[in-house]
Order: structure tokens, then C-alpha cells, then sequence
């Protein structure tokens, strides 16, 4: 059964047999990620019993993609019953957006922007120094879910990405303010979730949090879904700030003294230009971005993103206000 969102033109030579994944000596047995992806498909259907108004935050970035290949899987043949939402900070790779779009009208989706510029073009929110927009998303974000009245919002993320999200059930309380307060934490016990929610509360929920990098490239081998260029190596103009390679924009960079200069690199992780950083890399297939990843001992996270270094708990204290 094809369900996954790789038909939108996908590349072949990228994506091996799924027969790969299947070297086991029981027909029955499940693999790693059959395992993972049958707990995921549990947890959508979990939410689609349990809330009336759930909605997926996609972004075009790798995991927001496959957890959108893992809502198709869990509904099929039927329509996924949830929209979209995207927080556009307005400092996004275009080629990204251009892939968001593109899958959205493939599969009729329904996508709902919340736009950080209009926030800023009405005074609501003020320009960082850094230029940086990463950290405004969180408004937004917020208040789309408070006036669409989503009572569930799918997010893409994962323990091992950084240490307050490992921190998160796969349910996640919040409050009618959107915080998040680690005290509240329910028990997951025998994969048993727990949604209920006073008015005016909503759960964040994270079928991939379970995962690994790896499981996700893995998967996206196996079930040769596309991606966006981006996550391949190719030659880019970017220039060095912080230890990191940062694509040259209209968002602020570079600045005096920091020369542009081209190299091939690629990204492992897709957020806002400024505060994402890409590593060098020749790894132009799949094979050779999980050989990539395999080899790695930093999370993508802490080697790619600079939001995450503002402060020893940078993520946490975001989560608490509101963010995903």
C-alpha cells in the first residue's frame, strides 16, 4: 500500500529496496521500525479518538515530513482528519517552503499559516539584535491554537535531540496559557496516554519522540520518501559565525567582517536561516547520510542550532512559555 508523501517526485536512486529493513529469521518478527512505526500509527489513532481538533505542525523539515507519512499510513485509504500548521517566521530556506506547498496541494491537505512578519508588521513582536526569529515563534504559535481552538498539536520532536525535550512525555499537558510545566507530567505506562484537558488546555503530542536520527533516516529510506534538497549535500554560498556554517540572507548576515565564501555542505536539521547552521558534507544519497549520521557524535541539534546555545536551558525555558 503506498500512502507516503515520497511520490512527490522522488528520487529513485536515493531510496534502496525496503527490503533491507526485513533481514529477520521470523516472518512475524518486527523490525526496529516496524516497532517504532506501529507506535506512532497507535498514537495518531490514539488522538483521533480522544480530541476533536487535532492539527500536525508541519514545517518541511524531515521529521514534520515523516510524522505527515505517518498520519497518511494510520488513515488511509482514508483523508488524514487533521490540518496543517506552519509557524513561517518568514526567514525560512524557500526551498523547504516550496516543498511544503507542493505536498500540501498533492494530498489536499489543509495548511494554516501563522506568520511571524505580520506579528512584527503589526508591533506586536520586535526584531532580535541577532536577528534571529526563531525564538518569536512562540506567539504565533500560541494564539493560532487558541483562536482555531485546537485541542491537540502534533509536534515532530525527539528525546534524543536535546535534553528538555527527553525531558517530555508523548502526551504533553498544557495549560490555557500554552506553558508547559515539567511537575504536570503524566505517566505513559504500557503505552496508556492520558489527553484529557480542562477548557482551555490543549496536549502537545509526539509520535516520533521515541526515535533516533538515525531510525528517521532509516525510515525515510525505507519507505523512499522524499525530502528537500537541502538535506543533501550541495554547493551553497554561507559564511562561518559561531562555529557554524550560516546561508548569507536578507535576515542579517553576514555582517562586517564575515566573508561569503562556497562550499558544500548540507543540513541536518532545517529551521530559520539565522540561527541554522548546515555541516560540510560530499553525502549526496541516502546511504551516504546515514553512514553520515551513524559516524556522529553530536545531536543534530547541538551541532546545527544556534537558538539552543543562547543559554544552558535555552530550550526548556521556551517550552515553558509556549513553544512546540
Amino acid at each position: 500500500m503506498t500512502t507516503g508523501i515520497g511520490t512527490v517526485g522522488g528520487s529513485p536512486d536515493r531510496s534502496p529496496d525496503r527490503s533491507t529493513d526485513r533481514s529477520t529469521d521470523s516472518p512475524y518478527a518486527l523490525t526496529h521500525l516496524d516497532a517504532l512505526e506501529s507506535e506512532a500509527v497507535h498514537i495518531f489513532r490514539e488522538v483521533a479518538g480522544e480530541c476533536e481538533r487535532p492539527v500536525v505542525l508541519f514545517s518541511g523539515g524531515k521529521d514534520s515530513i515523516v510524522m505527515l507519512h505517518l498520519a497518511l499510513k494510520a488513515f488511509a485509504p482514508a483523508a488524514v482528519p487533521f490540518s496543517l500548521l506552519h509557524v513561517d517566521t518568514g526567514h525560512n530556506f524557500p526551498e523547504v517552503i516550496e516543498y511544503r506547498d507542493r505536498v500540501v496541494a498533492q494530498h489536499g491537505l489543509r495548511l494554516h499559516v501563522a506568520s511571524v512578519q505580520d506579528y512584527i508588521d503589526r508591533g506586536v513582536l520586535r526584531e532580535r539584535p541577532d536577528g534571529t526569529r526563531n525564538p518569536l515563534q512562540t506567539l504565533p504559535l500560541t494564539e493560532a491554537i487558541q483562536r482555531h481552538r485546537f485541542d491537540a498539536v502534533f509536534g515532530g520532536g525527539r528525546r534524543d535531540e536535546e535534553k528538555a525535550r527527553a525531558k517530555e512525555r508523548v502526551f504533553s499537558l498544557r495549560d490555557e496559557f500554552s506553558q508547559w510545566d515539567p511537575r504536570r507530567q503524566r505517566p505513559e505506562l504500557w503505552q496508556l496516554y492520558n489527553g484529557r484537558h480542562a477548557p482551555g488546555e490543549h496536549v502537545r503530542v509526539f509520535p516520533l519522540s521515541n526515535w533516533t536520527e538515525l531510525d528517521v533516516w532509516q525510515y525515510i529510506q525505507r519507505e523512499r520518501i522524499e525530502l528537500p534538497e537541502i538535506y543533501f549535500a550541495h554547493q551553497r554560498e554561507v559564511f562561518a559565525r559561531d562555529g557554524m556554517w550560516l546561508t548569507a540572507g536578507d535576515w542579517g548576515g553576514p555582517k562586517d567582517g564575515e566573508s561569503v565564501e562556497k562550499r558544500r555542505i548540507r543540513y541536518r536539521t532545517v529551521g530559520d536561516m539565522s540561527c541554522t547552521g548546515a555541516v560540510d558534507s560530499d553525502a549526496t544519497t541516502l546511504d551516504a547520510v546515514i553512514a553520515e549520521i551513524a559516524a556522529s557524535r553530536l545531536t543534530e541539534r547541538g551541532a546545527t542550532r544556534a537558538d539552543d546555545k543562547l543559554s544552558e536551558a535555552a530550550m526548556e525555558d521556551r517550552k515553558r512559555e509556549g513553544y512546540f
